[in-house]
């Protein structure tokens, strides 16, 4: 028998509904309240579709969990499940995230014909020379030379930056922009980094210090390169 606590809280948003569910009660007690609550929501078919998030807390849902309230969500055809929410991830999740959003801190030189291929941020020390190439799912920092060719959030991340001691590349890509010698001075640069200025639509080279206002989400490790 259950408590008597109200396990779902229904809360209205400009945006549509927010469903919170309790995360120390068991997965059908929840189930439960919820079709009484959403009987009690009961609207007619002409009216609007309502999106619904549902937030979890730190509580884990399967496949099957989670369709099974999609489905009871979605039966009168008036809410929609908009997106799940929860504090919890698998390990598999956990470990794939950790690896993408690491640091890999390298020294070597890429030489010609050499390309380094990284999933997360890339902090080389060492040059990328002529003909070299490095790739990064994130962001690239380069202590040393940049002559050769840099690819940043080469998974589609468009914040993503490049950032050199010395910056004169044959080619820097960010996401989907491509940004090729011409566009840099013929003596190259000194501490600065590249970006995608989204009003210009292009890659551009400006100081690093722009970074902490442009690039607001910077993580701590990235602030202290700022600083010094």
């Amino acid at each position: 028998m259950r408590e008597n606590k109200q396990l779902i809280t229904i809360k209205g948003t400009r945006d549509g509904l927010t469903l919170f569910i309790d995360d120390s009660c068991s997965f059908e007690d929840a189930f439960i309240e919820l079709n009484e609550k959403l009987i009690e929501h009961h609207a007619s078919r002409e009216e609007p579709r309502v999106p619904v998030t549902i937030k979890l807390g730190n509580r884990y849902l399967d496949l099957e969990q989670t369709t099974r309230l999609q489905e009871l969500i979605e039966r009168d055809s008036h809410f929609y499940a908009q997106e799940f929410e929860s504090n919890v991830i698998q390990k598999q999740e956990a470990l794939l995230w950790k690896e993408e959003s690491e640091v890999k801190a390298l020294t070597r030189i890429i030489r010609s014909g050499q390309v380094l291929e990284v999933k997360g941020d890339l902090l080389l020390v060492g040059d990328v020379n002529p003909g070299g190439k490095v790739v990064s799912t994130g962001n690239i920092y380069i202590m040393g030379n940049l002559r050769g060719i840099a690819h940043a959030g080469s998974d589609g991340d468009r914040n993503a930056i490049i950032a050199a001691s010395y910056m004169k590349p044959s080619q820097l890509r960010i996401a989907d922009y491509i940004s090729r010698a011409p566009d840099y001075e013929s003596d190259g640069v000194y501490m600065e980094c590249g970006l995608i200025d989204e009003e210009k639509d292009k890659i551009v080279i400006d100081r690093l210090q722009v970074l902490s206002h442009r690039r607001k989400d910077l993580s701590g490790f990235e602030r202290r390169m700022l600083n010094g």
